[in-house]
C-alpha cells in the first residue's frame, strides 16, 4: 500500500529561496507584528481547503503591535515590495562586497571562532545571567541547565524549578544599542514554549543579556509572579 502524501500548496522558489528567506528573517517582514499570528489563526480556523484559510486569514488577521492593523492583501504586497527593496539595495551589495573580499583564511578563522570563541562567550554569558542575576533574585528556585534535547527542541536554556514544577528561561544576547523591545518570538518558538508549559506547568521567559547582566529588568517581576502561581 502506497503512503498517502498530502498535496503541497507552497511555491518553489528554487535557488532564490535562501536569499528570500535570509532577507525576510533579517528584516523581520514575516513576524506577527507584520502579518499577524498565522499559526494561531490557522489552528483557530481549522480549514478544510486553502481557499477557506485564505478567506479566514484576511477576515481575522491583525498585526500584533501596540496599535493593531488589519492585514490586507495590499499590506502583504507592500511587505513584498519592502523585501525586494532590501534585497536589491542592501543584501546584494553587501554580499557582493563580501564575496570579493572573502578569503580561505576568513573561512578557517570563522569556523574556529564559531566553534571555540563564540561558544565560550555564550556559555559565560548564560552563566552570568543565571548565577549572578536570576539565582540572586530568586534563591528559592533551583536553576539547572536544560539537556540537549530540550535546548534544541524547545528553545530552553535553563529550567527554574519550583518544587516539582518549572518555568523556562531562554537567554538572548543583545548589544547595548539594540532595541530588544522590538524582538518578536517566532511561531515555532511559540509552539515549543506551549509544549514546555504543558510538560512543566510553567511559562517560558526570554531574558536578554547585556554584558552578562539582565537587560530587560521587567522580566524579574514577571518571573516573580509566575513563581507565586506555581507555588499554589
Amino acid at each position: 500500500m502506497k503512503n498517502k502524501t498530502s498535496k503541497k500548496f507552497s511555491a518553489d522558489f528554487g535557488k532564490k529561496e535562501k536569499v528570500l528567506n535570509y532577507a525576510c528573517q533579517t528584516y523581520q517582514l514575516s513576524r506577527p507584528n507584520k502579518v499577524g499570528a498565522v499559526m494561531a489563526l490557522i489552528r483557530e480556523c481549522q480549514p478544510k481547503t486553502i481557499d477557506e484559510w485564505e478567506k479566514w486569514y484576511f477576515e481575522k488577521a491583525f498585526t500584533e503591535s501596540k496599535e493593531p492593523i488589519k492585514v490586507t492583501q495590499e499590506i502583504l504586497k507592500e511587505l513584498g515590495e519592502r523585501l525586494h527593496e532590501k534585497i536589491t539595495e542592501v543584501v546584494i551589495p553587501e554580499w557582493q562586497a563580501a564575496f570579493i573580499e572573502l578569503s580561505l583564511q576568513d573561512c578557517k578563522d570563522y569556523i574556529y571562532n564559531l566553534t571555540i570563541n563564540r561558544t565560550y562567550d555564550g556559555f559565560i554569558r548564560e552563566k552570568s545571567v543565571v548565577n549572578d542575576g536570576l539565582a540572586k533574585h530568586f534563591p528559592e528556585v533551583k536553576f539547572i541547565e536544560s539537556d540537549n534535547d530540550l535546548d534544541h527542541a524547545g528553545d530552553i536554556d535553563y529550567l527554574g524549578f519550583v518544587d516539582e514544577k518549572a518555568f523556562g528561561i531562554q537567554i538572548k544576547p543583545i548589544t547595548a544599542k539594540a532595541n530588544f523591545g522590538n524582538y518578536s518570538v517566532s511561531e515555532r518558538m511559540k509552539r515549543n514554549f506551549l509544549d514546555f508549559e504543558k510538560k512543566y506547568q510553567g511559562k517560558v521567559f526570554i531574558v536578554f543579556s547585556l554584558d552578562g547582566e539582565i537587560g530587560n529588568k521587567e522580566v524579574i517581576k514577571e518571573i516573580e509572579t509566575e513563581i507565586k502561581r506555581l507555588k499554589k
